[in-house]
């Protein structure tokens, strides 16, 4: 499924969200996301501590937001619809179970990919980890012809790939085309705070601080998953390096 819109002068990507509401709450409150024509999510939204307060608070900004699935999305409705037994994010399940049916029917419904034209770069190409498959890892070092095979099939107009999966912002050009990923609102490698990336004319990577100390606290006292004090430490916190990610998205 693809979507299509002319003309568009700023738009704001974010991704891998990933149930952290108070992550979610500083970037939308950045006066250039407010301001953008359009917030596009590049998948991964849900599957973390607070999914369904994620949804809602997505959701009330109306058709502004243009919304992709990715495998967490997918793996969250596969399971809450007895599809699969487990997911392999232990916080998945927890995730799943907290959200409501009509949370469910609503990511089940998310298209895989969409296209925008933007200002400055053409037709643009959204998707969540390649244009091909959500769980494809391509890294910023990838070799050229492992980006010809993912773009194999990606018509010749499209002049900029944006995706997310991995966690790791980058800007790079690839057989001609510009590739961005943003990075991980939620759960960030290698630096703490909350990443993403306005569009047009150019493309930016941005990060926004916010009060991590608070955020932790908030995110223990709202959600009942088991060991939540850990995770919340770890990923708010990036205690992950860059290098320990690439290593591990290297070895796969």
């Amino acid at each position: 499924m693809t979507g299509d819109v002319d003309g568009l002068s700023r738009v704001a990507v974010l991704s891998d969200i990933h149930g952290v509401l108070p992550a979610l709450e500083a970037v939308l409150a950045e006066p250039d996301v407010t301001a953008a024509d359009r917030v596009v999510l590049t998948g991964d939204i849900t599957a973390g501590p607070q999914p369904a307060g994620t949804i809602d608070a997505l959701r009330a900004l109306g058709d502004r937001v243009l919304w992709l699935s990715g495998n967490a999305d997918r793996e969250l409705v596969e399971y809450r619809r007895g599809e699969r037994a487990e997911i392999p994010d232990p916080i998945g399940t927890f995730a799943a179970d907290a959200l409501r049916d009509d949370q469910v029917d609503f990511l089940a419904a998310l298209p895989g990919t969409a296209t925008l034209t933007i200002r400055g770069l053409g037709r643009v190409l959204f998707c969540h980890a390649t244009p091909r498959d959500d769980e494809e890892v391509v890294l910023v070092d990838s070799p050229l012809d492992r980006w010809a095979e993912v773009f194999a099939a990606v018509a010749p107009d499209i002049g900029t790939v944006v995706c997310g999966h991995t966690h790791m912002p980058y800007l790079r050009l690839a057989h001609g085309r510009l590739v961005v990923n943003p990075g991980s609102v939620g759960m960030p490698y290698g630096r703490p705070g909350a990443h993403w990336c306005l569009l047009g004319p150019g493309a930016d990577l941005r990060v926004t601080p916010y009060d991590i100390p608070t955020a932790v606290a908030r995110v223990v006292a709202e959600c009942a998953y088991p060991g939540i004090e850990g995770w919340a430490d770890y990923f708010l916190r990036a205690r992950a390096s860059d290098g320990e990610a690439l290593g591990v998205f290297g070895a796969g």
